[in-house]
Formats: C-alpha cells, structure tokens, sequence
C-alpha cells in the first residue's frame, strides 16, 4: 500500500476546473473556452482516462486551492515507471485536458442527464401562472 501511495504522489493532477467552460482563466481554466466542456465531475474525467487506459485514481478529500469550494480532484498516469506512455496520443497534461475535455460531453451518465430536463422542460412550459401583475388601485 505505501508502495502505491507513494507512486500516486508522482502522478499527474487534474482538477476538473481545468476543462470547465464556465470558468476563466484566472479561476483556473487551462484550456481555450472553445475546447472546454461545462462543469465536468471528476467520475466523468477519470472515466475518460480509463477509456483511453490510462491508470487513474479519484481523490474525493482535495479541493482546487483557488476555489476551495470546489472538490475532487483526478491522479492520471501517463508514463509507465520506464518511461514509455501508457496511450501514445496523449504525452502531456495539455493533450490530457484536450482530450479529456472533447470526450466528457458524450459521457453515458451526462447524456441522460441532459435529456431529462429537456423533457420535463417542456412538459412544464404549458400551464404557466396567469394573474394580475403589480398593484392594486384603490
């Protein structure tokens, strides 16, 4: 186990505010707001690593140190202990964010989730509140 914990600390950081489209960069955006993709979860990011297998681990506990608000954070592997990449298109943290970032809108679970206030959305458009606005006169 210390083997392992100790092999994490060297491993790559990945917060999700990196690739969120509704922050700034001075709130910690790393990616131009073209690429990013909107409020990622960590389960989602670390399913994109898992996806293009890469060895990852959540950390539930850590908060972003700019938004202290903000927690989870991902442990991504890029290089084996040889040196040699895990998944030959990704060689760095940018091409991670950008590839990560253009995967986590077609995430099982975010589909489903978009497609349900859709619905709702509509459904409850229809009776709307009806009265008199404003003040009485006397």
């Amino acid at each position: 186990m210390n083997g392992e914990v100790a092999n994490i600390k060297k491993w790559v950081v990945f917060y999700p505010v990196y690739i969120n489209s509704k922050k700034t960069v001075a709130e910690g955006r790393r990616i131009s707001l073209i690429k990013a993709c909107e409020n990622p979860t960590c389960v989602e990011i670390a399913d994109c690593c898992s996806h293009f297998k890469l060895p990852n681990a959540i950390e539930i506990d850590k908060a972003y140190p700019r938004d202290f608000m903000q927690r989870g954070r991902v442990r991504v592997q890029l290089k084996k202990e040889d040196g040699t990449l895990y998944n030959p298109a990704i060689s760095s943290r940018k091409q991670l964010m950008l590839h990560v970032a253009e995967l986590v809108p077609r995430h099982p679970g975010r589909t489903k989730k978009q497609e349900a206030p859709s619905t709702s959305g509509t459904a409850g458009a229809g009776p709307s509140k009806s009265g008199k606005g404003g003040r009485k006169k006397r």
